[in-house]
């Protein structure tokens, strides 16, 4: 008896246009009759037959994640795919299936997570798909996979389609086979490849690395235990609430100063080890800290660019580095020293990707604590831990000497974050076109005493396939070196979240608390936008 392939028909859905890093919606949505089915089916649509030999799928662990694997591998046999290769437990971090991707060469690849969203069933899911070199889905691609969505009128499914997914093994169904991996084996084998373990295992050893790793019950736990523990050697216990939950046992995997407080308590003690740290849903974004010190995702990137010969993958030299427009300018200090291109792209690692390819970067990152070099096409939050032990064995310094000895050589991009979240969508809309019409006009303009000598609404042509992307954000610039960028964030699942970056550049006198020295910029900041004549929000509801 042959394999039965269902052709089910379905009507389209209207919303599942992708956003920044995939389609993202409440568990709720995604349990609709057919609303993941078809999703999967469009970006199937995308791929012509020549292109489904491999595909690799895997998630976070959040809630919904086994029941979307066990449809998504059952509809990729229907489809058509010659071999599908899914995680133990249907568990891959978002890097290790760009890892798979590459190390495999398969077609692409189904990531299904919310990120850095709430899990659990009254939660959030998502799915994103990552394109052959490993990273995600260009705009174009994600364009035709919303096009295909809402002109789909059926689906197909191979309902035999069976895995036990717990264990690695292979299982056939005519022309496919289903592989099981062991999730972290080939991460750590494409990590062995650009760090130096050898003298990682010395510096825990001697005692003089040692690290507190806390991977919020997501999916860096086992990675984090295998990496840190079993072959690094910190101490038994340097990595906790390693094990992933679907609801991340009820934290926010956003590892940000306001949900990783238990970490940064821990870190805030004069015993406390040499570097903290702690990774988001899918494994990454990434939170550096040292003892009583904060490093902003900024900083981090520019530490690592400042101190690149430390990690054997960039011994050769950087290519060039990239930042998104809202990280802070301290990188292009760096660069300028280096004499290498620094490149300002939109938010978003699709940018990063071509840049990467192109071979015109080998280290990017992006304000939203998302670090990586050109080992992946994804931000990658162990590697960037990695990363900082080895800069850390190579110096014998402390994780805040190394941030001050940045300022103290290029100044300090004094830098803070003012979240909006859960703003009405119509009236967040409203007021990023009044800014978008009051930066048009703002040059030379006064507010309040200060002088705006720039503004523009953020526009990328892509250097490589020089590709265009407008409505990118809004930047002001004043006259005392102050940056304040405004834009809506392309995550969430409900109403708008309203960002605004702020930037003051200080060249002495460095030592200041970022979010009291911003405050006063923070407010003009809302005052120019008029957010609570748009929003009735007076305040932010979160500042990092």
């Amino acid at each position: 008896m042959g394999l039965e392939i269902k052709d089910v028909a379905t009507t389209p859905f209207t919303d599942q246009k992708p956003g920044t890093s995939g389609l993202r919606r409440s568990v709720k949505q995604f349990s609709q009759p057919g609303y993941l089915e078809n999703f999967i089916q469009s970006i199937f649509n995308t791929l012509p037959m020549e292109r489904r030999n491999m595909l690799v799928v895997g998630g976070d662990g959040r809630y919904f994640n086994r029941q979307a694997a066990a449809t998504t591998i059952a509809m990729a046999v229907a489809n058509g795919f010659s071999r599908i290769i899914v995680g133990c437990g249907a568990l891959l971090s978002t890097p290790a299936v760009s890892s798979l991707i590459r190390s495999r060469r398969a077609d692409g690849g189904i990531v299904l997570s919310a990120s850095h969203n709430p899990g659990g069933i009254n939660g959030d899911f998502g799915i994103k798909f990552n394109t052959a070199n490993g990273g995600p889905a260009p705009d174009t691609v994600s364009e035709e996979i919303f096009r295909n969505s809402r002109q789909l009128t059926r689906y197909f499914i191979a309902p035999q389609v069976q895995v036990n997914i717990n264990l690695p093994g292979e299982f056939s169904f005519a022309d496919s086979v289903v592989e099981v991996v062991d999730p972290v084996a080939d991460y750590r084998q494409t990590l062995e490849h650009v760090f130096d373990f050898d003298r990682l295992r010395e510096g825990f050893a001697k005692g003089r690395l040692s690290v507190r790793f806390d991977a919020m019950h997501a999916i860096t736990g086992p990675y984090a235990r295998e990496l840190l523990e079993d072959c690094l050697g910190a101490c038994s216990g340097s990595v906790v609430n390693a094990e992933p939950r679907e609801d991340f046992g009820g934290q926010h995997p956003d590892p940000n100063l306001g949900n990783a407080k238990t970490l940064v308590g821990f870190m805030a003690a004069k015993t406390a080890p040499l570097l903290g740290a702690a990774s988001d849903g899918d494994g990454d974004r990434n939170l550096i800290l040292g003892r009583q010190f904060f490093v902003t995702p900024s900083d981090s990137l520019a530490v690592i660019a400042e101190h690149a010969n430390a990690i054997p993958q960039f011994r050769a030299g950087l290519a060039g580095v990239a930042r998104s427009m809202p990280t802070s300018r301290a990188v292009d200090r760096v660069a300028a020293a280096k004499g290498i291109d620094c490149f300002e792209t939109p938010t978003g690692w699709k940018f990063f990707s071509n840049l990467f390819d192109a071979g015109k970067i080998s280290l990017c990152g992006e304000e939203s604590f998302g670090t990586g070099g050109d080992h992946l096409r994804e931000k990658d939050g162990l590697w960037t831990v990695l990363v900082w032990l080895s800069i850390l064995a190579e110096t014998g310094e402390s994780v805040s000497a190394l941030v001050q000895r940045l300022w103290h050589h290029h100044g300090r991009f004094v830098y803070s974050r003012h979240d909006f979240d859960h703003l009405d969508t119509d009236q967040a809309a409203a007021m990023m076109m009044y800014l978008s019409g009051f930066a048009a006009n703002a040059k030379r303009t006064h507010i309040k005493d200060r002088q705006i000598v720039a503004a523009d609404v953020f526009r990328y042509i892509d250097p490589v396939d020089h590709g265009e992307s407008h409505n990118q954000g809004i930047r002001l610039f004043l006259d005392d070196d102050v940056r304040l960028v405004y834009r809506l964030s392309g995550t969430g699942t409900a109403g708008a979240t309203l960002r605004i970056y702020i930037e003051n550049y200080l060249r002495d006198n460095v030592n200041v608390d970022a979010r009291q020295f911003n405050r006063g910029n923070g407010q003009l900041a809302a005052d120019i936008a008029r957010i609570e004549h748009f929003t009735g929000v007076c305040a932010p509801s979160l500042v990092t």
